[in-house]
């Protein structure tokens, strides 16, 4: 995120008069949640501003080195999703709303899921859906090809210098500089807080809370039988809670969004997979991948999601304090809609206002407000 709003910063400075654009990262580019992303881009939700924020983000995503410049990796496969009976109907209505705001996805066969995904077993679903344009790209090199962009764009990059803390005027109502760990004061009127799953701590050492709460998530790579499963999209089982893709040539990257521990401290965390989650994982998959129950696990490690009560980002301005700008919270989706997100906080910064969709849904008050947004399935989170 904070690669993607910097340059973003930087692509239209002229537009807006920024003069300099600084960005602070705690240690190195892509050390965080970012370097161990599953990187999945796909469209699948159930709220609208999500669902357009990630087909925006896919023509980035499509069309990246004529763009930004520089290679994001992403891989078209193509993405399934698979409903159970509890699910279908409102299955149906995502798949509507995600068409609504112009993705193109559509509900099909199980004989053309089978077609798509040979190996799989598709007679049990009620509904499955296909997003043939998704795929996957690389999130650090993603991170690297907006962070070169940015640097050729006049942005200075300070590794291994985490933001202390922000400055503002005597009675605390405008940014007026960033205090680095190191001592060092960064003159600005604008500070934009895009740390993760350090965001919580960070404003909470400035008397702001927000209902960010850091959670760690583990992902499998198993290597699959080629003779059986030769290829595959992407995709998400609902009923059995898991999604998937391919990785390089013969692995099958398996996670669960649903279940997740609560980290107290982002620096310190377990990041190896667990017996308990590789056993329960691979019962899932293997339902909908039989030929996976036998297969050997290559892989396994944890990352850090950034959670929020609706599973919702925030990208908003900080109300009291003129200058103050927050970027968090995406609850697993952060990596498959950062290219539209720096987008929409540059504007934000820029201009005021984000101008090239709405993002009221997203604004920090709906929390105090009651005004959450409408989850979808049981499934909170498909990575």
């Amino acid at each position: 995120m904070g690669c993607s709003i910097a340059c973003n910063l930087a692509l239209t400075a002229g537009a807006h008069g920024l003069r300099r654009v600084v960005l602070l990262e705690r240690d190195t580019l892509g050390s965080g949640s970012t370097g161990r992303s599953s990187a999945a881009v796909r469209m699948h939700y159930s709220t609208a501003v999500n669902a357009e924020l990630a087909w925006r983000s896919l023509q980035i995503f499509r069309n990246f080195d004529d763009i930004i410049g520089g290679e994001c990796g992403f891989t078209r496969t193509g993405y399934l999703v698979f409903a159970g009976a509890d699910d279908v109907e409102s299955f149906r209505a995502n798949i509507a709303m995600q068409q609504s705001v112009g993705v193109i996805t559509d509900i099909i066969r199980a004989a053309d899921a089978a077609e798509l995904a040979p190996g799989f077993a598709v007679d049990d679903a009620a509904g499955i859906a296909y997003e043939p344009y998704s795929g996957h790209a690389d999130a650090s090199g993603t991170a690297y090809a907006y962070a070169t962009r940015a640097r050729a764009e006049g942005v200075t990059i300070r590794l291994q210098c985490p933001a202390a803390a922000i400055e503002t005027n005597g009675d605390g109502t405008r940014v007026e500089g960033v205090r680095t760990a190191d001592g060092d004061r960064i003159a600005t009127n604008v500070a934009v807080v895009a740390a993760g799953p350090w965001n919580a701590r960070f404003l909470a050492g400035h008397g702001i809370d927000v209902p960010m709460v850091a959670t760690r998530h583990e992902v499998l790579h198993f290597r699959r039988p080629l003779d059986v499963v030769p290829h595959h999209p992407g995709g998400a089982d609902i009923s059995n809670r898991i999604y998937f893709r391919p990785e390089g040539q013969d692995l099958t990257l398996v996670g669960n969004g649903n279940h997740s521990d609560v980290v107290d401290d982002p620096e310190v965390y377990a990041q190896r997979a667990s017996q308990a989650f590789i056993a329960d994982v691979w019962q899932r998959v293997a339902r909908r991948i039989p030929a996976l129950a036998d297969a050997e696990l290559a892989a396994g490690y944890a990352g850090l999601y950034t959670d929020t009560p609706d599973a919702h980002p925030v990208l908003d301005r900080v109300d009291g304090i003129d200058g103050l700008y927050l970027c968090g919270g995406f609850s697993g989706h952060g990596f498959k809609l950062s290219p539209m997100v720096g987008v929409l906080m540059a504007e934000l910064v820029g201009r005021g206002r984000a101008e090239t969709m709405d993002i009221s849904p997203l604004r920090l008050s709906r929390f105090a407000e009651g005004a959450l947004n409408g989850g979808g399935y049981g499934f909170a989170v498909l990575a």
